[in-house]
């Protein structure tokens, strides 16, 4: 450790000098981040070991104009972040109502080593392996993929407030990284030569917990690291609206089954013939389109999309990933007595889950299991993001009106999240499994 932190402390100066360059610097910088990168580079102490001495550290965070971030040339030109709104043709809602909000407390980043601190402080790091000599081997990649995350959601990565690092450096890169290993384990399964399916990382998390804007980020830094990806969410194979009709016609009386949402309100062949298809997207040039859901249609009772609008996907996805995320994504039935105790109208609903399986969980190889304390946090996120929508002007839910969304999810969770925390989803494996736990603020938390 003390190699280290020899390696990253500079005493007297920042690493970042006071004064940011002009606009049409960081203009010149962002079109050649190489040159901008040894520009900056910083020679080591002559202190540190023989294994050190040849390392640089460059400083990646990236100058802005001012602390609100408006002016800088990536907000112009963030040709990757509107390719992937584009393509995903998915209306993701208000990814900054989940993320950290800016605040005139917002504290400048002074040096590499107060962020090396920070990082190695993070509650993931031991439970996913890193130790401060690997993030120090690394740190250039950690504060790129800083750098490239606060581009993503119009941050000022000179200026962050504790929340806003803790989502970057605790929770979104490690998670990426994980991600990553997973994809290289996953790739030294085959030989060469042979046709290599993309990996399917799944991603089960509660409404509102940012699952979404997770997969949104990963997306980003797969994409601006070179990697194909698709995403996929459960919500994209509801029911058409006649066929939701129909589910609701014969069930009359069950809450849970009346609109969109519980096991049984899924096109499952759909599922399968997604899945499929995108597993054998391996070679160049070969296309298909992944399909859509508007939650808008019908006042709000939604359809699926029309597929003139579906994104397409290109292949090869041999060295890529496809992220597959959703609320009950690898919750598995219960014994009838549980569910019973719970609400008589889940019956029917874990019935239903009984195919999942073979429609979902199957397809999945890497799991990352978002675990939260008490679902009654599920109530509060919704209503946040309700209170946010109507205070910008849009439509948005009534108090009541999230109260009785959320109340036709809830017997789900407390049915089912138990056992996907203790047991996790069927046919999973530890290694290929992360769990993070997260507070009611959605950032991780260190596991009791």
């Amino acid at each position: 450790m003390a190699v280290v932190m020899d390696l990253l402390h500079r005493p007297t100066k920042p690493l970042i000098t006071s004064s940011p360059p002009s606009i049409s610097a960081a203009h010149d910088r962002n079109s050649n981040h190489n040159i901008h990168a040894s520009s900056r580079l910083l020679p080591l102490p002559n202190s540190t070991t023989s294994s050190f001495r040849s390392h640089r550290i460059c400083s990646h965070l990236a100058f802005h104009a001012s602390k609100s971030g408006h002016g800088c040339s990536w907000m112009q030109d963030n040709s990757t972040y509107n390719d992937i709104v584009t393509n995903n043709k998915r209306n993701h809602g208000p990814l900054h109502s989940v993320f950290p909000p800016r605040s005139a407390e917002s504290a400048e980043v002074s040096s590499v080593k107060d962020l090396f601190e920070f990082i190695c402080s993070g509650p993931l790091i031991d439970k996913l392996g890193f130790t401060p000599q690997t993030i120090a081997d690394s740190i250039d990649k950690w504060l790129e993929n800083g750098s490239q995350v606060c581009k993503l959601f119009q941050l000022n990565d000179l200026y962050l407030t504790t929340p806003q690092k803790a989502r970057i450096y605790h929770y979104y890169i490690p998670v990426f990284l994980w991600c990553e290993k997973q994809i290289s384990d996953h790739r030294s399964t085959f030989k060469d030569g042979d046709d290599i399916p993309p990996l399917v990382i799944g991603f089960s998390a509660p409404q509102g917990c940012g699952k979404t804007t997770l997969v949104f980020a990963l997306d980003y830094l797969f994409k601006t690291s070179g990697r194909k990806s698709a995403t996929i969410s459960i919500d994209d194979f509801y029911l058409t609206y006649d066929d939701q009709a129909k589910l609701r016609e014969n069930n009359p009386g069950n809450a849970l089954l009346e609109f969109r949402g519980n096991a049984g309100s899924h096109d499952l062949s759909l599922s399968v013939e997604t899945l499929q298809a995108l597993g054998k997207l391996t070679k160049e040039g070969m296309k298909m389109k992944l399909p859509r859901y508007d939650k808008s249609a019908y006042n709000g009772r939604g359809d699926r999309a029309d597929p003139s609008v579906w994104p397409e996907v290109e292949g090869p996805l041999t060295v890529s990933q496809i992220l597959f995320e959703g609320w009950m994504l690898g919750f598995k039935p219960v014994p009838s007595e549980v569910v019973k105790t719970v609400d008589p109208q889940l019956e029917i609903v874990n019935k239903n889950l009984e195919a999942y399986y073979d429609a979902w969980d199957q397809f999945v190889k890497s799991w990352i299991i978002i675990k939260i304390e008490d679902p009654s946090c599920v109530y509060q996120w919704r209503l946040q993001a309700e209170i946010q929508m109507r205070e910008a002007g849009n439509p948005g839910m009534t108090d009541e009106e999230v109260l009785d969304f959320v109340s036709r999810y809830l017997p789900a969770y407390k049915a089912y999240l138990p056992t996907l925390y203790t047991e996790g989803p069927k046919g999973s494996v530890s290694e290929r499994t992360l769990v993070v736990e997260i507070d009611e603020g959605r950032n991780p938390i260190l596991a009791g």
